[in-house]
């Protein structure tokens, strides 16, 4: 499983979002073709931008509860004290993306920053 978590801006475009999912894949060499999901955080969740882009791109957005979100924010590579003062976790984009990948999963790097939004990938443990 390949989930892209998100975090962004209030208000940012759906173009947006689609530019910086579709920069994080570039960077590691993916396409949208290999995504399972979308994640964001449960502040994130009435973001309509965040909502249209898994429509667009025919993928569940799968909101991250706080504690699920806390949980996985001490595998996260980067660190951003906005986040962790807003979302109580250092990375939206990171933590969100390995709640929902699932236990033992893994960030195939730090987030991609583009503009206001935020995305990090994230595979499952028995991903190869």
């Amino acid at each position: 499983m390949m989930v892209v978590g998100i975090g962004c801006r209030k208000g940012v475009s759906v173009e947006d979002v689609l530019a910086a999912i579709e920069t994080a894949l570039e960077a590691h060499g993916m396409t949208m073709t290999a995504l399972s999901a979308l994640a964001t955080a449960a502040l994130k969740k009435d973001e309509e931008a965040i909502s249209a882009a898994g429509r667009v791109l025919s993928l569940p957005v799968i909101v991250v509860d706080d504690a699920t979100l806390q949980a996985a924010s001490s595998d996260t590579l980067s660190h951003s004290d906005l986040s962790q003062d807003v979302a109580g976790t250092p990375s939206v984009s990171e933590a969100s993306a390995l709640a929902v990948a699932g236990k033992g999963a893994r960030l195939l790097g730090p987030r991609t920053v583009l503009g206001p939004v935020t995305c990090a990938i994230a595979i499952s443990g028995d991903a190869p």
